[in-house]
Parts: structure tokens; C-alpha cells; sequence
């Protein structure tokens, strides 16, 4: 299994455990695909968090606001009918969630990580970027027809540290 193919499982594990656990909620994943960082069109909503060690990337969660006001709404056992404080709050705790399973599960093969504190945005026509790294794999996930998708971007930090894996088909410098 190479190292994509193990993040997309993780992704997929993280999620779908997060949302059954937290929320009592049962997710339809899609496929995963691999892109730029180009911006999501009808994001409103976009936690972003850092992974950081030998490797080092982002990982990042959006959607609608409608979206976010149910997580919280399922997560708090509250109403939500607009994005506040506590809808934002929600968000960054699903982000440290699922990204922080993921980074465990990534620990296994890549060493140790750490996890930044999440930060989330919340508006219209904003753009993101991120520096380095700007392969993202990318996972769509469904909710009654709505919406959030789940990315991760790594990449070694140091010569050697592809070199302690063995999970890439093709040459271990590819970022993921």
C-alpha cells in the first residue's frame, strides 16, 4: 500500500468513526481525489490545521454553513440556525478530531507528529493557500445531500525522511 492510499484510508476510518461516535450520524464517503489547492467555490465554512515533524502539511475541513450549524446542532444536542461562536467551535473540534486520528494513525509509519491548534473561517468569496506542499488529497463526504470535504497535504521535511518508509510506489520525493 502506498502512502496515498494509506492517508485516504485513514481519512476515511477518521470520518466516518467521528460522525458515528460524536454525532450519531452515518456518513457516505466518495472517492478520492488528488488536486491543487484550488479554492472550494461554495465553501463558507473552512477549518484549516498543521502537521508538523519529519513531515509536515495541513489538513483541512469545508463547507456550507448550513453544514457546520448541523454538526453543531448534532454534536452540542443544541440548536443552531446560524453560524455563531459555538458552530465555529464544533467545527474546529471535528477538525481536531478527525485530522488528530489521522496524524495518529500516520504516526505508524512516519514518526511523530504534532497537531497545531485548529483555525476556522467563516464568509464569502475568501480564497485560501497554502506554502509549500500544494498536492491535496481530497474526500467528499455526504449527509443527507449535503456536504464536507476532508484534505491533507504532507510532505518530507528532511532528506531522510522517505527514507524510513516504505509505502510509495514511485519515488519516495513525491510530495502526497
Amino acid at each position: 500500500m502506498n502512502l496515498k492510499q494509506f492517508i485516504v484510508d485513514s481519512i476515511n476510518q477518521s470520518a466516518l468513526q467521528v460522525f458515528s461516535t460524536m454525532l450519531g450520524v452515518e456518513l457516505a464517503s466518495g472517492t478520492a481525489t488528488f488536486e491543487d489547492a484550488k479554492p472550494d467555490i461554495n465553501c463558507e465554512v473552512i477549518s484549516l490545521i498543521g502537521l508538523a515533524g519529519s513531515w509536515a502539511g495541513s489538513g483541512s475541513l469545508s463547507c456550507s454553513a448550513a453544514f457546520a450549524c448541523r454538526v453543531c446542532a448534532n454534536m452540542l444536542m443544541t440548536e443552531a440556525t446560524a453560524v455563531n461562536e459555538e458552530v465555529l467551535d464544533a467545527m474546529a473540534e471535528l477538525t481536531n478530531m478527525i485530522v488528530g486520528n489521522v496524524k495518529t494513525e500516520l504516526e505508524s509509519k512516519l514518526g511523530p507528529l504534532g497537531l497545531s491548534i485548529p483555525t476556522v473561517v467563516y464568509g464569502r468569496n475568501f480564497k485560501t493557500k497554502t506554502a509549500g506542499p500544494t498536492d491535496w488529497i481530497s474526500i467528499r463526504f455526504d449527509w443527507d445531500g449535503d456536504h464536507l470535504l476532508v484534505k491533507l497535504c504532507l510532505a518530507p521535511q528532511d532528506k531522510d525522511a522517505h527514507h524510513r518508509i516504505d509505502l510509495f510506489d514511485e519515488a519516495a520525493t513525491l510530495a502526497v
